[in-house]
């Protein structure tokens, strides 16, 4: 999968890893993630579709912050949140959020098959053991969608490594360095409306 990667990324990483901020950070990011997905969905069904995909992006936080406890870099498990993402969208048909093309979708899986299979995460359950006890909110799908996908934001052909396009438009395989100077402030704050 191609990702972006800036000094904003490793920020958050910050933030998400200390207490007293982890949730401020994390509602930030969820707000973030949902608004840029619900401006990617079919516009007559994006309203529908929000509380659902702040459920599930709230859940993929701890995802996240798992895979950073196992040895994973920033790129990597930012990635496998963003792959659990797309299996959800590709499960009720939302297509034109997908990031990659569906027939990436098992290339994805296998390579974070051993964090997937320790987690039950699979393509029919993205979210395994980190799925809130009471689900995600219902939303509706678009199985029709399926038969012929259109994939108007995905960009195929990056199933093979995590790609990380940096703020500079380079295009590196694996991500970049954590910088030395993260500032949390420049991501948490109280007003945040990211």
């Amino acid at each position: 999968m191609k990702l972006r990667q800036n000094a904003k990324h490793f920020a958050y990483r910050k933030a998400l890893e200390t207490p007293g901020v982890r949730s401020v950070a994390n509602a930030g990011l969820v707000r973030l993630h949902t608004k840029i997905f619900a401006g990617k969905a079919d516009p007559a069904h994006a309203e529908e579709r929000k509380a659902h995909l702040d459920g599930l992006f709230d859940a993929t936080m701890d995802a996240y912050l798992r895979a950073l406890q196992e040895g994973y870099s920033e790129a990597e498990a930012r990635e496998i949140t963003h792959i659990q993402a797309n299996f959800d969208f590709y499960n009720h048909g939302w297509t034109e959020m997908m990031e990659f093309p569906a027939d990436e979708l098992e290339a994805h899986y296998d390579r974070y098959g051993d964090f997937f299979d320790r987690w039950d995460v699979t393509i029919a359950e993205p979210l395994g053991q980190f799925a809130p006890p009471e689900g995600l909110p219902e939303a509706p799908s678009t199985p029709e969608k399926l038969d012929s996908p259109e994939h108007p934001h995905a960009e195929g052909g990056f199933a093979d490594d995590v790609y990380v396009e940096t703020e500079d438009g380079e295009l590196v395989v694996g991500g970049r360095d954590e910088p030395d100077d993260i500032d949390v402030s420049t991501v948490v704050s109280a007003d945040d409306d990211a």
